[in-house]
Order: structure tokens, then C-alpha cells, then sequence
């Protein structure tokens, strides 16, 4: 029986395009676990959008001559292009400037302040002396006064771990400009952290399988809780659905509340724009469904801690009880999926500093399953990783061209060139089981790392099965057996059996390529299906807006090994991959030179 798995990608924020260290951390990741998953017969519901509320938007705006509405269209352009391009199969990819998640969002504050987790508080706003302006959280640095550290946040410590107030930090001052905020009283709403900590703890403590780096943050989180503002002082945001705020337009839902929201309301809105509205509760609302939440690792407080603290309370299942809102029972993430951080030179990508490899510039030059490899097998999954030009070139060189690709391009030509179809196997020796049985065994070995979300383990042991086939090969010399035909024959038959298996294997982390070995291998159709980019009318009285889709249920891209057919006809096989030049690993790339 099929199971439901919510694939809940982090949203990208719509201030600019997206480098690779973003799609490190959330995007390849999650592809190549939903990719496996249907591939085991799953239904998988893969959802998420461009973030476009908060001051940061409005700052980008201001320095563009743009309106903060114009600035997310820009970029929302920009980022669904990069995300199609990379071949991140959404079932829905959209914004949370849509109508639907304005609704959603609302409902769910509503849901909240009915059951008394969401509260009035007043507390000290940090307000911009030059420009007036509200300053969020995360745009104000300054001292830790816990631990010391100099580049705390103005929401939290990521040295400490621990939650902060912005009139907390020693010597503060804005990110923005440099100057030193102004602290004033506003009154503002707040969760109620505090009200969750019994039930949060224990939800917590069932999360034996969660990677040990989240499960660990989490539960120090957990034991320090404080009351959280949800709402703010912005020209730019989801208005407060309470009567008692619509005088004031300038309190808007903070855009870290509103932002987990969109895995909500992004598959209400798949559900909406199909056959059956209620078509997501499959993924929300039965206990057995499963949900896997995709990011990078500063993401890590709001989907272990303050994401379930939202679902406790709009259930009514925090400390203080209550009634389950409009959404009924709503499941709490399985897993939090969190990345370490990929770096260049020892610092975290940065597009304000400069140190930034755009995606779309990477995607142009080299292709997406080169990037999508590179950050399987050697990205950030446990630990924080520097990104090399000398790396990223030995790896497609040595292992995407030499290993992978030549492998499929001999088996398939001198099967082309002898017998100009797949050949007929007869009397197998030991060899030849002995390959047949490691590949096969590969799907079980690499299916337990993905499904735990093994992602690097998972790459290496695929391409152990394309390494085992490269030596048979070698040791079977086919190109020597032209006085025995039947073992030629015998010797190809199984290297292209291996070459397909080894490419349903290697399908999650290399789509692309996977549809060209596919069709090299005579096959026809669509093998692993690819996003499509959809311009879609607004559900409400919004503008129309791209989204990403697919017709995943299509591909013929299965997990288990299939016997291959006999006597397809094949052609003289074209490169999968071709060699980058060696100078690549010093120089870089123009756009992104090596520095010295």
C-alpha cells in the first residue's frame, strides 16, 4: 500500500536570485527524496513557493526604485526559472502573495487567538531613526548577552542556540545601514511559546531518528522558551484579521509566521486548483501520512519548535488545550531535514559580499545534474562544506564523464556496432550473476539511505554498482570475443542490464541524464518526468502568477530492477556528460573566478 508523503520544501526569499548554498540546503535535497519516493510508489505531494513579505523585501525595493509588489514578481520570475531549470519536481511551486494564502494564513492566526495562544503584548520595537521604519528581528546584530557572541541576531544567538529579544543584544545596530536602533514601545501580537513546552517536549522526545545536530538544537530550544511576536510594524505583509487592528494598516503578520504557513496553504491550493479541494488532507490530516521538512540549518527553530508549536495550538493540543481550528487535526512534521551550510572559502555564500554562484549562471554553463551530483555526493548534508572549482571539476571529470557516462557510452556502442540491438544472453557464467546480484541488491542498499535521507551515502553506494560494471567489463574483455559471439553477447546483455539499473539508481540525483541513458538504451516516453512552468490565475482577486507543476505520475522511472528487452533496437550512443576543461579547477569560471 502507497503511502502519503508530504515533501515540504523551505521557501526561497523573493529579494534576489537564489545561489547554489540555498539550493544545497533545500532544494536538491528534497528533489532527490521525493524523486526516490514516488519511485517506490508513494504519493508524494512536494510543496513550496518564493517568500516575498517583510522588511527585507522592502529594502530591496527601496534600493531597486521598485514597490516591494514589483520586486517579488521580479524575483519570483527569476527563482522559478533557476528551480525548473534545476529540475525540482513540485507538485505546486507558488507565492505567498496569493490570495489563498492570505485566507489560509488568517484562519490559522484566528484558529490560534480563539485558543488563547496567540496574545497582546507590549514590549520595545527597534524603529530606524533615519528612515522610521520598523526593524525586524534578524536585522539587528550585536553582542549575545548569554554567551558573547559578537554577531548575534536580534531573534536569536546561532552560537548559543538560545531565543532573543532585540533589546537584548549589547551594542546593537542595523543591519541595513550600520546605524543604532531606536527602541520605542509598541504593542504587538505574541505565540505563547511558554504554553507549548509540555507538549513540545514530549512530540520531541518521539524524534529518536531526526539527525542528531537537529534533534539536539531542538530540544535545547525547548527548555528556554519565550513568547514570540508574530506581528510587526510593515507597510508590507498579511494584515491581522481582527477588527479591533484593521485601524491601524501598518500591523501586519510577521513574515517568519506567515512563511511556514505556505506548506499549508500551498497544498490547499494544489487541492483547490484540481479535481477535490480536500485532495490535501491526504497529506495533513491522516496519521499515517508522512512529512518531511527540507532547509538549511538557520531554519532549523521554525520547523522543529516554532512550525509544531503553530499545529499544537491551531489543534488545540498545546499546554492550555482548545478546540482544533478549520483544518481539523493537522499532522506535525516526521523529520526535519536540515543541511550544514555550503561554503566558498571558508565563508557562507554571500550575494551583499560578493562570494555567490548564482544558480542560473551554474545552471547555463554546466548543466543541472552536474550542480544536483556535485551537492549529492559532496554538499553539506552532516557537516559544513567549503565548494571548490577543484572539486566540482574531479568530480564530473572522473566520475559523471569517465566513470558513469563512458560506461553507458562503450556498453551501448559495441552493442550498436555488433549487434544493433540489445543482445541475446546465453550461458551465463559466475561473472555475470555475481554483477546481475550486486546491482539489484544496490536498490535495496541505496533505497534504506534515501529513505532515511542519507543522501551522500546513497550517491556512493549507486555508484559502486556503475564502478562494479566498469570492472567487469575490463575483466571481460568483450571487444576481444569476436570468435565467440554467443559470450559477447552474453558479456553485453549484462553490462546494459547493469547500465539500467544503474540508471534507475542513479535517476533521483541525475534526471536529466537519466532520460538520455533511457533513451540510448532504445527506450521511448517520458522516463523521469521534469517540472513545467504554468502562468495561473489568482483564486481570489490577485494578479496571475507562475507556478511550477507536473505530471509525475506519468514517468516510467520505477525503483527495482527490470529486465531488459531483448532485441530493442539501439543507436550509436552521443556523451552524457562531457569533460570540463582542467584549467576550470584553478581559474573558475569568468563569473565566478577563483580568488587568490
Amino acid at each position: 500500500m502507497s503511502n502519503a508523503v508530504l515533501t515540504a520544501v523551505a521557501w526561497p526569499y523573493a529579494n534576489g536570485p537564489r545561489h547554489i548554498g540555498h539550493v544545497s540546503g533545500f532544494g536538491v535535497p528534497s528533489d532527490v527524496f521525493a524523486r526516490f519516493r514516488r519511485m517506490s510508489g508513494d504519493r508524494v505531494l512536494m510543496v513550496s513557493g518564493t517568500d516575498e513579505h517583510g522588511t527585507p523585501i522592502q529594502v530591496q525595493a527601496d534600493a531597486e526604485g521598485l514597490t516591494p509588489r514589483q520586486l517579488a514578481d521580479k524575483y519570483n520570475d527569476v527563482i522559478v526559472d533557476d528551480l525548473q531549470g534545476l529540475g525540482l519536481s513540485y507538485d505546486l511551486f507558488t507565492r505567498t502573495t496569493t490570495t489563498n494564502h492570505y485566507d489560509v494564513v488568517q484562519q490559522m492566526f484566528t484558529s490560534l487567538y480563539k485558543n488563547g495562544y496567540v496574545v497582546p503584548k507590549v514590549q520595545l520595537g527597534a524603529i530606524s531613526p533615519s528612515t522610521g521604519r520598523t526593524l525586524p528581528d534578524r536585522y539587528i546584530e550585536g553582542t549575545c548577552p548569554i554567551c558573547g557572541y559578537d554577531g548575534a541576531r536580534g531573534d536569536q544567538c546561532d552560537n548559543c542556540g538560545n531565543q532573543l529579544d532585540p533589546a537584548d543584544l549589547k551594542n546593537p545596530v542595523s543591519r541595513i545601514n550600520g546605524e543604532t536602533p531606536k527602541f520605542v514601545e509598541t504593542e504587538h501580537f505574541f505565540l505563547d511559546l511558554p504554553a507549548f513546552s509540555e507538549a513540545l517536549g514530549s512530540w520531541l522526545s518521539t524524534r529518536t531518528d531526526w539527525r542528531p545536530n537537529v534533534l539536539k538544537f531542538s530540544a535545547n530550544l525547548v527548555e528556554n522558551l519565550k513568547p514570540r511576536a508574530i506581528t510587526r510594524d510593515l507597510e508590507w505583509g498579511v494584515p491581522v484579521p481582527l477588527d479591533s487592528w484593521s485601524a491601524n494598516p501598518l500591523k501586519k503578520i510577521y513574515v517568519w509566521f506567515d512563511a511556514v504557513i505556505g506548506y499549508l496553504s500551498a497544498s490547499v491550493e494544489w487541492a483547490r486548483r484540481g479535481p477535490d479541494p480536500d485532495a490535501w488532507k491526504q497529506w495533513w490530516t491522516d496519521p499515517s501520512a508522512q512529512a518531511y521538512y527540507f532547509m538549511g540549518k538557520d531554519n532549523i527553530t521554525f520547523h522543529s519548535v516554532m512550525w509544531p508549536a503553530i499545529l499544537l495550538g491551531q489543534n488545540g493540543q498545546g499546554d492550555r488545550g482548545g478546540e482544533p481550528g478549520p483544518y481539523g487535526l493537522l499532522d506535525l512534521p516526521s523529520e526535519v531535514v536540515s543541511s550544514e551550510y555550503l561554503k566558498m572559502s571558508g565563508s557562507k555564500f554571500s550575494s551583499s559580499r560578493g562570494n555567490v554562484i548564482y544558480v542560473g549562471d551554474f545552471l547555463r554553463e554546466f548543466g543541472a545534474d552536474a550542480l544536483r551530483y556535485h551537492v549529492a555526493v559532496a554538499g553539506p548534508e552532516n557537516t559544513d562544506v567549503d565548494f571548490t572549482w577543484d572539486e566540482f571539476t574531479r568530480r564530473v571529470n572522473f566520475e559523471l564523464a569517465n566513470e558513469w557516462g563512458n560506461l553507458v557510452n562503450r556498453s551501448i556502442s559495441m552493442a550498436h556496432k555488433n549487434v544493433g540491438a540489445i543482445p541475446t544472453p546465453s550461458a551465463p557464467v559466475q561473472a555475470d550473476h555475481d554483477l546481475l546480484a550486486y546491482s539489484k541488491a544496490g536498490f535495496d542498499t541505496v533505497g534504506e539511505l534515501l529513505g532515511r535521507n542519507r543522501i551522500k551515502q546513497a550517491a556512493t553506494e549507486a555508484m559502486r554498482v556503475v564502478t562494479a560494471a566498469n570492472r567487469y567489463l575490463s575483466d571481460q574483455e568483450p571487444w576481444k570475443r569476436k570468435d565467440d559471439p554467443e559470450r559477447r553477447d552474453t558479456i553485453l546483455h549484462t553490462a546494459l542490464q547493469v547500465v539500467q539499473d544503474a540508471n534507475t539508481l542513479l535517476t533521483p540525483f541525475l534526471p536529466h541524464s537519466a532520460q538520455k541513458v533511457h533513451e540510448a538504451l532504445g527506450g521511448t516516453g517520458v522516463w523521469a518526468a521534469q517540472p513545467e512552468r504554468k502562468e495561473v490565475a489568482d483564486l481570489g482577486d490577485g494578479p496571475a502568477y507562475p507556478v511550477l507543476t507536473g505530471d509525475y505520475d506519468a514517468e516510467q522511472a520505477h525503483w527495482g530492477s527490470t529486465p531488459i528487452e531483448v532485441g530493442r533496437p539501439l543507436a550509436k550512443p552521443s556523451p552524457i556528460f562531457s569533460k570540463l576543461p582542467p584549467e576550470l579547477a584553478e581559474t573558475g569560471p569568468e563569473w565566478a573566478p577563483v580568488q587568490s
